[in-house]
């Protein structure tokens, strides 16, 4: 499993917590140096069933000094995955993904307990 994340984050760090605590094998990456690549981007978004919102830090600074509110709607998928392929700030975090691309962003304890 790769788990991009944000350090600084507190909700990834209850993902690492609950990772660790659950021995769970992972790839920790730094999300705002390494973002997912777009393969990877692309098997998330299935899993939300082609809702790429869902992929947005929508609470983020840059998702509002972007006003990707208003032009995301409005934008291919192919231009949003690669809007999220070049910033990681703009991706909600944690993003945990595995090597069959199953994966879920955000942290949601009973989630993560049926996916790992």
């Amino acid at each position: 499993m790769k788990l991009y994340q944000y350090p600084k984050c507190s909700t990834c760090r209850k993902a690492v917590k609950f990772l660790n605590h659950n021995n769970i094998d992972y790839q920790s990456i730094d999300i705002t140096e390494n973002p997912p690549t777009e393969t990877e981007l692309r098997a998330m978004l299935a899993c939300y069933e082609g809702n790429i919102r869902k992929l947005f830090n929508t609470s983020g600074v840059q998702y509002r000094e972007l006003k990707l509110k208003d032009s995301l709607p409005s934008m291919s998928s192919s231009q949003a995955i690669d809007l999220l392929a070049g910033n990681g700030k703009l991706i909600k975090r944690p993003f945990l993904i595995s090597a069959d691309g199953k994966g879920t962003v955000g942290f949601n304890e009973d989630l993560w307990r049926s996916l790992v």
